[in-house]
């Protein structure tokens, strides 16, 4: 199975310049736990509910103050959306990571969670 095949195919995102605030306007609208942060269409970073959780409410600091830059996971792990969804699995438990935005050709396209893995491993189990 590749990871095309279980991926989400809509991916909200954020500039790494727009507010803290603004990432959890977009949490709220999109009933979203992370964003991909993207500048100038190059994956930058991801913000998640966490990341607002411990470096924005239990450091006491303004969200509307605060950029998403600062804030974010730099240094992105990505996959390719032709890759194995075993490949996907291995890079996200090498790397401690939940989500991992998929790309092709260079452009985002997805994002593959660790929920829909397992999700597919129930069904490939099924299928044996």
């Amino acid at each position: 199975m590749f990871v095309h095949e279980i991926m989400t195919k809509k991916v909200e995102t954020i500039n790494s310049d727009s507010t803290v605030f603004e990432a959890c306007e977009k949490f709220q609208k999109f009933n979203m736990g992370s964003l991909v942060v993207v500048d100038a269409e190059v994956i930058v970073g991801i913000i998640t509910e966490r990341d607002v959780i411990k470096q924005i409410i239990l450091e006491k600091n303004n969200p509307r103050n605060t950029l998403v830059k600062n804030v974010m996971t730099p240094n992105l792990k990505t996959i390719n959306s032709v890759a194995k969804i075993e490949e996907a699995s291995s890079v996200m438990k090498k790397n401690d990571i939940k989500k991992l935005p998929v790309i092709y050709n260079d452009s985002l396209v997805g994002i593959i969670t660790d929920t829909d893995i397992s999700r597919a491993i129930d069904i490939i189990q099924k299928n044996i």
